[in-house]
């Protein structure tokens, strides 16, 4: 099944482990559950050309590695993906937010995936912690070794003979290694003594709010606030893309560390705020809209009746659970006084409904209605906006 197609800009620069000469070119990208295809043109164009033999390159996700590769060109928003064939593969864009998409989505789709003991990414996961046992990770690798296909082994064998001379070499690395891993701490240890925090990028929306007892999260009350305070002007605001880089390291920094102060002048752009912003909405699991709610709210606007969508909306809104209603409520209220300042940020309710509709809500499961439902989202985002009082306004605050 397809989960994402488009075009991006793609160049292979290893071929089994041999690098080749950098060489972009424009692709249609088709992401499925465990592969990805690249096309010269869109995928409809290029099945008809299958019949005479031109069939895509595909490659394997299972097992493969992907990164951001800020050194590997000088464009912008390249990241890397290497497969355990030892194919490497850059993929570019310059629309900041479209790249972000296809990097998480390609990320998932890996991380969906079973590792393969022979790709890079597989020999590093025994250093990695994880909840299983010392003992557990052990075996599993072990037995991972002993399933693998003959061409596997023999790969991985001829690494091994690089890093040991001998038999004897190799049992002392593998007697170490366990020694390693079983003295290593527990996850629960490293997270009691603030080694590793828990994250708020990518969590789920319920668990951040319990983790702060509250039912909107700290980091987008801040956003809003820093936003409010010296962003309402500024021409092209959500709309506009911040530095990525730059988002990035806020991500990271929120994601590490408790405190944040916006206020900081490396964060003296407010395009990165807001890019931040509409990342963590973006890699929240589940979208602020729940995936059980998407048909409620595309059938309430599609109703003829103004009043009755109105209504229809906001008996759906006071449905939602807690974090998702009130984390809702403040968004939006936040989204009216950018509105109220059209006249010099140039954002109206139609364009942040753009902006916003995709990522606050989407189907759990994307059929061959994505334009259709792209149209819905955006003009749920508007009604949520143009109607705001009315939807939200008998909620206590």
């Amino acid at each position: 099944m397809v989960e994402k197609e488009g075009y991006l800009q793609k160049a292979k620069i290893a071929d089994g482990g041999k690098k080749l000469r950098k060489n972009w070119s424009t692709s249609w990208i088709v992401l499925s559950s465990r592969k990805i295809e690249f096309y010269k043109e869109s995928k409809q164009q290029a099945l008809s050309n299958m019949k005479t033999g031109n069939k895509p390159e595909s490659v394997d996700l299972c097992g493969a590695h992907i990164e951001w590769a800020k050194e590997k060109s000088s464009r912008k928003n390249v990241f890397q993906i290497t497969t355990v064939s030892g194919n490497e593969f850059l993929l570019q864009s310059d629309i900041d937010f479209i790249i972000l998409d296809w990097f998480h989505a390609i990320k998932n789709a890996i991380d969906r995936l079973p590792k393969d003991a022979s790709s890079p990414s597989r020999n590093l996961e025994l250093f990695k912690i994880q909840r299983s046992s010392s003992t557990e990770l052990l075996s599993h690798y072990d037995s991972d070794i002993k399933e693998q296909k003959p061409e596997h082994r023999k790969s991985l064998m001829f690494r091994l003979q690089h890093s040991a001379s001998d038999t004897s070499d190799k049992k002392r690395v593998k007697s170490r290694l366990k020694k390693f891993i079983t003295r290593r701490p527990s996850l629960k240890t490293l997270q009691e003594k603030g080694l590793i925090k828990d994250q708020i990028f990518g969590s789920h929306l319920h668990t951040v709010c319990e983790r702060e007892n509250s039912t909107v999260p700290r980091f987008v009350k801040q956003c809003i606030e820093a936003v409010e305070k010296r962003g309402l002007d500024v021409d092209g605001i959500y709309r506009v893309s911040g530095n990525l880089a730059t988002i990035q390291k806020l991500r990271f920094i929120v994601n590490q560390e408790e405190k944040l102060n916006l206020d900081d002048s490396q964060w003296e752009d407010i395009h990165v705020v807001t890019g931040a912003l509409k990342m963590f909405f973006r890699e929240l699991p589940e979208p602020l809209f729940p995936y059980s709610f998407f048909e409620r709210f595309v059938e309430a606007i599609k109703k003829q009746d103004n009043n009755t969508r109105i209504e229809t909306m906001k008996s759906l809104v006071q449905k939602l659970p807690p974090p998702n209603r009130d984390t809702m409520k403040v968004l939006f209220g936040h989204l009216t006084k950018i509105v109220a300042k059209a006249s010099k940020n140039l954002m109206s309710t139609q364009s942040l409904g753009i902006v916003f509709g995709p990522t606050l809500l989407r189907a759990e499961k994307e059929t061959g209605n994505m334009a259709v439902h792209m149209v819905y989202q955006n003009q749920i985002a508007e009604l949520m906006l143009s109607e705001y009082s009315k939807i939200f306004g008998s909620e206590e605050d």
